[in-house]
């Protein structure tokens, strides 16, 4: 299966990369075994100073990245951009923080377990795989990168296939800013061929973004070899409006929760939940400014919404917005495809929808919102926990009484009160239910793929 650069403003082929053949793939693992085992004899020091080199390449390059991200995915080249300077300040977080993180932590008081000492520290697992997707394709992969080799892992990326040259560079990033050879390897595989690289024996475990039905097959295959695995799964996040928010501000921070990275953000809100009496100022408002988003070329600074990154996934959308239209749903923004070449989606608003629409169920991976009336609280509560996902939330009340309640009803790995759902590297980030299970970022993340070893002295 020959790898492609598509690019999803234009549709054309822009670049076609041949995939690893079986020998090529096991040398990679080879390397990367052999790097974890180099890893694990260095400092923290000497893995932050090459990790802040890596960084600084990217900042270096930040331009030109952001061009190659934009024209293999497609979102605005300010948001691509911006995703490179992202990724380079979790690099230097986690270059800053890993001996910390990772300090020993000794037993108060070692003589009530019988010893002289006793204590707890954090070590490398070796090599770790991650399965990535195309929607951030820089900072997925470094979210996971940056701690895996801080705390002295190495890693093997299987990237997504429509998105080789982003799997290229980072194949070579941390090579060229010190790391022993191997420590990070990118295998240009397809997703069929993951199962034997998990299989193994010199890989030692897993994390995957990307849907549930990958995140279902990958745990599957962890859980048979009895090996570590992070999951950070779909979303379909509420976004709860009561009287007493700023509507204003609200129906403002929706839009750009919404059409964010082109609406293919896991983490984006996609249910917009309001409360009765305010239904009709927020809705009039946040269709007036989804319609007047300027859709266009994603590398013209002046666009607000890109096309998708593939056509399936422009496919998959038109059939989710059909299919509710079909059973009655009230379109109040959108709800076709522009008659352009390349996968453009226009922004939408969906209303009145029922149980019978597929778009209530499943996720939205585009710039559709679906929109809901809640006669009070406990109904917003109800909508938001209905679907099977539970990866974040943002709930706008300014009544304090109100907010304890949302955050201690809402099913979700994160609550957002009076803001949108943002990655932070300071705060665990994952989901609960059907988003997957495990922590990436701040403390937790670093720790996932590390042994936890107790040590008893006397």
């Amino acid at each position: 299966m020959t790898l492609a650069t598509i690019n999803p403003a234009t549709g054309a082929t822009e670049v076609l990369v041949e995939p690893h053949a079986p020998d090529e793939v096991f040398s990679r693992i080879d390397e990367a075994a052999a790097a974890a085992r180099e890893l694990q004899s260095t400092t923290f020091d000497q893995r932050a100073r090459w990790m802040h080199a890596a960084a600084d390449i990217l900042t270096d390059q930040a331009e030109g990245l952001g061009e190659l991200i934009t024209v293999e995915m497609g979102k605005p080249i300010h948001q691509s951009i911006a995703e490179v300077h992202k990724s380079a300040k979790v690099m230097r977080y986690y270059a800053d923080h890993a001996e910390t993180f990772l300090a020993d932590s000794p037993l108060e008081d070692p003589g009530v377990v019988g010893a002289s000492r006793a204590w707890t520290r954090y070590e490398p697992l070796g090599v770790v795989l991650a399965v990535m997707p195309w929607n951030y394709p820089i900072w997925q992969v470094i979210r996971f990168a940056a701690p895996a080799l801080m705390a002295g892992n190495s890693g093997l990326l299987k990237h997504a296939s429509n998105v080789p040259q982003a799997a290229l560079f980072l194949d070579t990033l941390f090579e060229r800013a010190g790391f022993p050879v191997g420590s990070f390897r990118a295998l240009l595989i397809g997703g069929a061929e993951v199962a034997g690289v998990l299989a193994d024996p010199r890989v030692k475990a897993v994390t995957l973004t990307g849907s549930e039905a990958a995140g279902r097959s990958v745990a599957s295959i962890a859980g048979d070899h009895i090996k570590k695995s992070v999951l950070e799964l779909g979303g379909s996040d509420p976004f709860i409006v009561m009287p007493s928010a700023d509507i204003t501000t609200a129906a403002a921070t929706a839009v750009r929760a919404r059409i964010n990275n082109n609406g293919q953000s896991c983490i984006a809100g996609k249910r917009f939940i309001v409360h009765s009496k305010v239904y009709d100022e927020f809705a009039a408002a946040f269709a007036e400014q989804m319609s007047a988003l300027v859709i266009g070329d994603p590398l013209d600074p002046a666009t607000e919404v890109g096309p998708l990154a593939t056509e399936a996934g422009r496919n998959s959308l038109v059939e989710l917005v059909d299919d509710a239209v079909h059973k009655g749903a009230e379109v109040l923004a959108g709800g076709f495809a522009p008659d352009r070449e390349g996968f453009f989606y226009a922004p939408t608003i969906l209303a009145g929808l029922n149980d019978s629409m597929r778009v209530v169920q499943e996720e939205t991976f585009g710039p559709v919102a679906s929109l809901y009336r809640a006669e009070d609280a406990e109904a917003a509560l109800r909508i938001a926990n209905q679907t099977s996902f539970g990866l974040s939330s943002s709930v706008w009340t300014s009544d304090p009484e109100e907010q304890a309640w949302f955050l201690q009803g809402l099913d979700a790995g994160a609550v957002f009160i009076n803001g949108m759902t943002i990655s932070y590297q300071e705060l665990p980030f994952g989901g609960v239910k059907r988003s997957g299970y495990g922590r990436e970022l701040a403390a937790a993340g670093i720790r996932e793929f590390c042994n936890l070893k107790a040590v008893w002295a006397a």
